[in-house]
């Protein structure tokens, strides 16, 4: 598989997006806590880029829950992402970090890939380009906004729980 540029749009009003949103300039992000997304707690597994992407998230700790990501094609690693939600003062932002397939990092040492909080819902959490929505106990829809190539894209990360 070719390799992915996953540079995701943060900059808001740049792309119009269905289930993704951005916070507007000037905008904070709304008061939320860790309990308010502890859904999203467990070991996700669906299909995406022709091959089969799995989640590994824990249950709130530390002011975070941390997360695993793996995306496999054609029985090799593709990449790897390692991050957390982080509880920020009174507001919660994901930060991820991604590798290559022999744990080489992407992002520059000291860098993160930041998603501010947008809007909370009861089962649907919007990040800026990053949406997490509990379909059912057992299935969980993510939506993540991927620019390639200068063309700008919405990919939906069906998830089944792994029990």
């Amino acid at each position: 598989m070719k390799s992915i540029a996953l540079i995701l749009m943060f900059s808001a009003g740049l792309v119009s997006a269905q289930e993704t949103m951005q916070l507007q300039e000037g905008q904070s992000s709304p008061k939320a806590s860790l309990e308010d997304v502890s859904w999203i707690e467990g070991q996700w597994t669906g299909e995406a880029f022709g091959g089969i992407a799995e989640e590994i998230w824990s249950a709130p700790l530390g002011n975070s829950m941390m997360f695993v990501f793996r995306m496999v094609n054609e029985g090799k690693v593709s990449f790897y992402e390692s991050g957390h939600i982080q509880q920020l003062d009174d507001s919660l932002i994901l930060q991820l970090k991604h590798f290559d397939g022999n744990m080489k990092g992407w992002e520059e040492k000291d860098r993160t890939i930041d998603f501010k909080l947008v809007k909370l819902e009861p089962n649907k959490v919007y990040f800026e380009g990053l949406t997490m929505e509990k379909i059912s106990d057992d299935q969980m829809n993510v939506w993540v906004l991927i620019e390639e190539e200068g063309h700008t894209e919405e990919i939906l990360f069906a998830y089944k729980r792994v029990k």
